[in-house]
């Protein structure tokens, strides 16, 4: 439809009188002002006892209002002419593309299955897991027989390191207890599982670029929040709060404090969680470079974290109490003891120290260190996979 012809539509429509008399020679904009007038006699009245003219438009000005006007009125009338159908095609492409997700596999490969095989069609359209997902009992270079696992010393020098600001004893450090402790996943997935969130958000790799989270270990969690939610199901949260930068600068004095009040929001909003991640990387020696080999992939080491809540000075520290460091404990070394068992070379240790970092939130809490500054971001993030085969190995049971 001409602009032409919409103003004159707009204007029979709204203001029908002033099309009556097109034969006087008043301007088309005296006929609109005429005819309001008539419409609504108080507009009249306004009109001529306001003692300040009112600033009126040209014609040509009021010309390009109402050509703009007929064009959101045009523009209107298809909106809601067209409204159904483009609603009905959006609803047509969104059914497609969960179609096609559901047809995506996490590797990118699909694997067909013959009629005859005894496999439904259901079966068929699963999707087959990522090779690297498949992992084989390796050599282990630690001796896993319950009889030296019984043995303190045993434990304690091949699987902890002990901070010296802390202590710890053979009734905290049972091999058949820690393996013992049920950790397993209870919830299902119709809500979230599992939180993942960075302490230390800055933290970077020897090739981050600075301000692009991507190359962080911001960007590392969400490595690992899409490996757990596409190739395993669980439902994640993933946290990328600031809590180590203070006006801009870099302050990691009091980043746990910070945290705190922000995990225990998240958790009573959602508490069906049950595993809580605190990603990090290590600082070390400019020369040491933690990497290992695994799936043929340059992969950094990992590190796992507890608290103690005692130092050697102070003994227990009551005012950072934690009732699950037997389980917080027991996760650690249920991870451990099955990357010992699939991936001998990828976890460094368990590191205790004295204080508590926010492990007392969930009994299945976790500090993860991936790598250190001197790891490439790639490795870090190749670092998911094993660690991700492990998590889901002891939320599992298996």
């Amino acid at each position: 439809m001409a602009y032409g012809a919409v103003e004159e539509e707009c204007i029979a429509w709204y203001l029908p009188g002033s099309l009556y008399e097109e034969g006087k020679s008043q301007t088309f904009l005296a006929r609109v002002w005429e005819q309001v007038g008539e419409e609504f006699p108080l507009f009249t009245y306004l009109k001529e006892n306001k003692t300040v003219e009112p600033v009126i438009e040209d014609e040509s000005t009021c010309h390009e209002i109402i050509e703009a006007n007929g064009k959101t009125i045009t523009e209107r009338l298809l909106a809601e002419n067209q409204g159904q159908a483009v609603r009905e095609e959006n609803e047509a492409v969104r059914a497609k593309s969960r179609e096609e997700a559901g047809k995506c596999v996490a590797d990118g490969a699909q694997q067909g299955i013959t009629a005859g095989e005894g496999m439904d069609a259901e079966e068929e359209s699963q999707p087959e897991m990522p090779a690297w997902t498949t992992a084989v009992e390796a050599p282990s270079t630690k001796d896993l027989s319950m009889e030296q696992l019984s043995d303190f010393n045993y434990l304690l020098n091949n699987f902890f390191v002990v901070d010296p600001n802390t202590t710890i004893d053979s009734s905290q450090m049972d091999a058949a207890s820690l393996l013992g402790d049920d950790l397993t996943m209870k919830g299902d997935n119709s809500s979230p599982q599992i939180l993942i969130y960075h302490t230390h958000s800055q933290e970077g790799y020897i090739d981050s670029i600075e301000g692009d989270e991507n190359t962080s270990v911001i960007g590392v969690g969400n490595y690992l929040e899409s490996i757990l939610w596409d190739v395993y199901g669980y439902q994640v949260l993933h946290i990328k709060e600031t809590f180590d930068l203070m006006g801009g600068e870099l302050d990691r004095s009091e980043a746990y404090t910070y945290a705190l009040p922000v995990l225990e929001q998240v958790l009573a909003e959602n508490p069906s969680i049950e595993v809580v991640i605190d990603l990090h990387r290590d600082g070390v020696d400019e020369d040491k470079h933690l990497v290992t080999e695994i799936n043929g992939k340059p992969t950094a080491q990992v590190m796992f974290f507890n608290g103690l809540s005692r130092t050697v000075n102070n003994g227990s520290l009551d005012s950072l109490p934690n009732p699950y460091i037997s389980d917080n404990l027991a996760f650690s070394f249920q991870l451990s003891y099955q990357a010992a068992k699939y991936y001998p070379h990828f976890t460094r240790c368990i590191y205790l120290k004295g204080y508590r970092y926010n492990l007392h939130v969930r009994p299945k809490s976790i500090l993860l260190e991936v790598g250190a500054q001197t790891n490439t971001v790639q490795e870090a993030m190749n670092a998911m996979e094993p660690f991700s085969v492990i998590l889901n190995k002891v939320l599992k049971g298996e």
